[in-house]
């Protein structure tokens, strides 16, 4: 279908801004050109929310949680009652963002599908480049499901979800933690990157005049990847893996105007083919990073919506 309205409005704000020189840009000015920009509706009332610090060998990963606001007792009447945890990463290309540009996405999570939502911040490239993110992002998932208690979650209820870079990062979880002690419930993927080796056909339909480009793209890989780093690897590229047996069931959200739409599809049909559960929905005239844009866009407020509906689900908290 054609370009959303409301997308159209969005990307005609964009309009008069001077093209990117990727040849030219540096990851700083790239930071600040970001934080320059916000005016996104804040997202729901939450309870509260907490920073916190998760050690890990590498060093110590901050990180905020979000409790949602229950009425007087939760859904099994007792207002003591555990809820789950869903362990959230960022988008941003691997080099950029952080905790407060989605703690929009991650108040609607926690409020709509009744689940604590644990954001991390992971580190960022060029300084710290891949697998670190790979790693952080696995490390802070073990974390939590080892420190339920502390956390005030229900043990075992346990969640991912990410978007764009951050999809990449729950994707890799989902996957590296298939067969360990970690069992986790149910991955939520927001048109997520996951062929950092190969270009689909998407990268050329849609790779101009939807916010994020193909050039983009490319630049964000050339600064989260060393020039001798396998970009097929397992926890670059969870599409690049074979066997895909035994990952999470999952919701899979793509867009239509993204140039990572082909490989988000691909690596759903995959999933589905290898027997995952998996729920994909590709949304109508949107773009890249959709989600978001709460306040600008219907479609954001629609898919979070969907999404907790399927992490409530996953996560066996019933309906109130």
């Amino acid at each position: 279908m054609a370009l959303d309205p409301q997308a159209q409005a969005v990307l005609a704000a964009f309009a008069g801004m001077p093209p990117l020189d990727f040849a030219q840009l540096t990851v700083p000015a790239y930071r600040a050109m970001l934080a320059a920009g916000s005016g996104l509706a804040p997202g729901d009332s939450v309870a509260a929310e907490e920073d916190l610090t998760i050690p890990t060998a590498s060093g110590p990963i901050a990180a905020r949680l979000y409790r949602p606001a229950l009425e007087s007792a939760d859904e099994h009447g007792d207002s003591n009652t555990l809820l789950p945890l869903t362990v959230f990463f960022h988008g941003g290309g691997f080099i950029s963002c952080g905790l407060d540009t989605h703690a929009n996405i991650c108040r609607c999570l926690a409020q709509r599908a009744r689940t604590v939502v644990l954001s991390v911040d992971y580190r960022l490239a060029p300084e710290a480049r891949f697998p670190a993110a790979a790693l952080d992002a696995c490390n802070a998932v073990r974390w939590a499901a080892s420190n339920s208690g502390d956390l005030r979650v229900r043990p075992g209820a346990l969640a991912v979800a990410g978007d764009s870079a951050g999809g990449n990062l729950a994707a890799v979880v989902a996957q590296q933690l298939r067969y360990s002690a970690v069992n986790i419930a149910h991955q939520v993927l927001f048109y997520p990157v996951v062929d950092c080796a190969t270009e689909h056909p998407s990268y050329e339909s849609m790779g101009d005049g939807y916010l994020l480009t193909a050039d983009m793209m490319r630049w964000f890989k050339s600064e989260y990847f060393a020039p001798d780093a396998d970009r097929a690897d397992p926890l670059a590229s969870p599409l690049a893996v074979a066997d895909l047996a035994g990952t999470a069931s999952a919701t899979i959200i793509s867009a239509e105007y993204d140039p990572l739409r082909d490989e988000v599809e691909h690596y759903a049909a995959r999933l589905a083919q290898a027997g995952v559960l998996t729920t994909h929905l590709r949304w109508p005239g949107q773009m890249h990073g959709f989600a978001s844009l709460l306040g600008a866009l219907d479609a954001a407020d629609q898919a979070l919506t969907i999404a907790a509906r399927a992490l409530r689900h996953a996560l066996h908290v019933q309906n109130t």
